[in-house]
This record gives structure tokens, C-alpha cells and sequence, in this order.
């Protein structure tokens, strides 16, 4: 990561830079990490695979605040560990950062949920799917620099299992 933030002489640029490559960087690692272990059976799913999912989402949200909080230089991420009720249905990490040196506001949040059947609205396109459990988990990020002619990012990236 830190190789393309300080390729540059001057310090704003390189960090106005370094934005735009830790997300393409990101959007790599994604497409890199995100790639299945082979299992035994083609076309199979990995008797592992939501532990895989929240490892790399978790790994990932560690990254990505890291790498925002080396380029801000000042300000540091704040998290909020929270859980779902009825207790293990899900949880989170949100993470915000305030006021830095770069970013106005920000936030790398990672969630997971679970529940014994799916939303109202899926079964309007599935009704086949009633009564069927899921699992979701994923990273929301959405970045406001206190440049004005920087703009604001929001990415998403998701993982759905029913």
C-alpha cells in the first residue's frame, strides 16, 4: 500500500493521490483476496466460507483504517463494537474518523447478520426461498475530505449466503 501514497515531492498531492490508489488498491485487494480456496468439489461451496468472508472483511476494515489514519496523519479512528438482538443475530465494528488533517468525517464500518428466514423483500422475487436461512456480512466506507474539490467517496462491498 504505502508505496503509491508518497510518490510525490509534495506532501498534499501525494496524499490526495494516495486516496484515489488505497481505493483503487482496495478494489485489487478485493478482487485478488475474494477469490474462493479451491475445494475438493467443483462447484462447491467451502464448508469454511463464512469464516472465510468475515476474516477477509475484518482484515480488510483493519487495512483500510490503517492506511486512512497513516495518510490523514492526525486524526485516528474511533470504533463502536456493537451486537445485534436477540443476541447473536449479528454485530459490527463501526469505525468513525473526525476531524483530521485530510478527513472531515469518516467511516469503515463492517456488519453481520443472520437470521432464520429472509427479508419480505427478497421473497417478493423468491417466494421459492420461504422459510430459508441467510447470512450477510460485509464493509460500508464513506470518506469526507474537507477539501471541497476533493470528492466524497462511498463504497460498499457485500457478501450474501442463503
Amino acid at each position: 500500500f504505502r508505496a503509491c501514497f508518497w510518490a510525490s515531492g509534495n506532501k498534499m498531492a501525494a496524499k490526495l493521490f494516495g486516496l484515489g490508489a488505497c481505493l483503487t488498491t482496495v478494489g485489487l485487494l478485493v478482487f485478488r483476496m475474494s477469490r474462493p480456496k479451491q475445494d475438493p468439489v467443483p462447484g462447491s461451496i467451502p464448508s469454511d466460507s463464512r469464516q472465510q468472508v468475515v476474516a477477509f472483511v475484518t482484515e480488510l476494515q483493519d487495512r483500510i483504517c490503517h492506511t486512512l489514519e497513516d495518510m490523514d496523519g492526525g486524526a485516528k479512528f474511533h470504533e463502536d463494537i456493537w451486537e445485534k438482538t436477540p443476541k447473536g443475530t449479528g454485530g459490527g465494528r463501526t469505525r468513525v474518523i473526525r476531524n483530521g488533517n485530510i478527513f472531515e468525517q469518516g467511516g469503515v464500518n463492517y456488519s453481520q447478520v443472520t437470521s432464520s428466514q429472509l427479508p419480505p423483500t427478497i421473497l417478493v422475487k423468491h417466494p421459492h426461498l420461504k422459510g430459508q436461512p441467510f447470512f450477510a456480512t460485509g464493509i460500508s466506507i464513506v470518506l469526507h475530505p474537507k477539501n471541497p474539490h476533493v470528492p466524497t467517496v462511498h463504497m460498499n462491498y457485500r457478501y450474501f449466503e442463503a
